[in-house]
């Protein structure tokens, strides 16, 4: 049986349609299952703007079923598993609503690092999201030990790739992330931008929430911030979110 969105017995009206050129504004005539087209006009490869790719983030038969997809394609599948890997981690700590916020937390400071900093944003959000992970498992083992125990990090390999390879994360994908988040807690001397950017938001989680109870202080944080931080983009946000103007 053929997936219902590419089987044109479930088509509507607007199965076909036409779009322009974002290139040259001619006319592109799209059905709706295709991936992409060549522009008569221009003779550029145009992407279908109107196809959901979600699928693609998750199915092991994206490509038989969308055929080869274009570069751009590819990289919005890496997009997709991002979300994908959040829901993930949200399902796998259920009603731990505090691993949850801290890990959600974390993903979101490590996104605009790495819009920033030029960093592979599928890497870095998977790490971001899952950096924890293990924590469950070693809750188990040793009786609910707080983030960042040897114990944790321990397992945060183990179950962070059984996450991603259960979604059909490419391979090299999965190891960059695990790269990570295998010594996210003791950075080496020339660590990748992707590992900068989620060890930074990590460090500015962390303050953000010590920063509660126990304030950072300008002078606290101007000797410490080349210690802290990795990135001169995790200093800057550290100190528009510590000390505000």
């Amino acid at each position: 049986m053929k997936c219902p969105g590419q089987d044109t017995r479930y088509w509507k009206h607007d199965a076909i349609f036409d779009v322009p050129c974002p290139h040259c504004g001619a006319a592109i005539e799209f059905f709706k299952d295709q991936t992409s087209t060549r522009c008569r006009g221009c003779g550029k490869q145009v992407v279908n703007p109107k196809m959901d790719f979600g699928c693609a983030s998750y199915c092991q038969y994206a490509e038989q079923c969308l055929g080869e997809l274009p570069p751009e394609l590819l990289a919005q599948r890496d997009d997709l598993l991002k979300d994908r890997v959040a829901i993930r981690m949200k399902q796998y700590f259920q009603r731990d609503f505090k691993r949850v916020g801290r890990a959600t937390k974390v993903a979101r400071y490590a996104e605009r690092l790495a819009r920033e900093t030029g960093a592979n944003p599928a890497v870095v959000l998977c790490a971001a999201y899952l950096h924890n992970i293990g924590a469950k498992t070693a809750d188990a083992e040793t009786g609910t030990p707080p983030a960042g125990t040897a114990a944790v990090e321990a397992e945060n390999p183990t179950v962070a790739r059984k996450i991603m390879a259960a979604l059909q994360a490419k391979d090299a994908l999965i190891d960059d992330v695990i790269g990570i988040i295998d010594h996210l807690s003791r950075p080496g001397d020339r660590e990748s931008p992707e590992f900068a950017c989620v060890h930074d938001a990590l460090r500015l989680t962390k303050l953000v929430e010590r920063h509660k109870t126990e304030p950072v202080t300008p002078e606290e944080f101007a000797r410490h911030e080349t210690a802290w931080f990795l990135t001169e983009a995790g200093r800057e946000l550290a100190r528009k979110t510590l000390l505000p103007a």
